[in-house]
């Protein structure tokens, strides 16, 4: 079982001044349920090496447990700092991908060719594509084979409105996640702000926020056991 990890390298946060990059729950949660699970775990981002992490989610009142083991996990730090390039990704090499949320993901992700082509080939083979919180804005311009947007018809969720606005960033990122799901013709639900929430269609499955990572890896390895 191999499990590709997409992270973002974008680290600015509009033109506020402030950082950004992936979100650390959205990331760690998700990766020791796959790594307890004896998945084969690759980790790739558009610029390699380190990743931005969101300063914020490395707050106090943001730690997990799964945050707390990756603190203390070496090989986990180790891993994280030496992402591979996602240029030099193949496809065809992994039963599954995820991308971990975080505002990063809506700058360069969303817009990134080699993505955009990983995500319309791993789902045109039959295997998982699942994103948590801001993930899923990176299937944005994802369609199929018709032309149609891989969305189009898909029961999906995502960050929402309510929530973008609680973080007061609804004027800062550049788009809503929400917003361009609902455009692209994806059935979009929700559960209540912040509770976990995820959606799985076929093999596409989104988590609403980072209380939603586990609930969203737990999918993928489920589907992966039907395949």
């Amino acid at each position: 079982m191999k499990i590709l990890m997409v992270l973002t390298s974008h680290d600015q946060l509009g033109n506020t001044g402030e950082k950004t990059g992936f979100w650390l729950e959205e990331f760690a949660a998700p990766y020791y349920i796959f790594l307890d699970a004896g998945a084969e775990i690759t980790l790739a981002s558009p610029l390699g090496g380190q990743p931005p992490l969101d300063p914020k989610s490395n707050e106090p009142d943001f730690q997990t447990e799964a945050t707390k083991r990756f603190h203390n996990d070496r090989a986990a730090i180790a891993a994280l700092a030496n992402t591979l390039v996602l240029s030099n990704i193949a496809p065809e090499n992994f039963d599954a991908v995820f991308y971990p949320g975080g505002h990063g993901p809506l700058w360069d992700l969303a817009e990134d060719p080699h993505s955009l082509k990983l995500i319309e080939t791993i789902y045109e083979s039959g295997k998982p594509v699942a994103a948590v919180c801001h993930g899923p804005g990176v299937l944005r311009h994802a369609k199929t084979q018709d032309g149609s947007y891989l969305v189009t018809n898909k029961s999906v969720t995502g960050f929402t409105n309510t929530e973008e606005a609680q973080v007061k960033l609804t004027d800062v990122v550049p788009f809503s996640v929400e917003d361009e799901l609902i455009k692209n013709g994806g059935n979009f639900s929700r559960a209540a702000d912040w509770m976990s929430y995820s959606v799985s269609d076929g093999n596409l499955i989104t988590g609403q926020n980072p209380a939603s990572s586990e609930a969203v890896a737990q999918a993928v390895l489920q589907k992966l056991s039907s395949l």
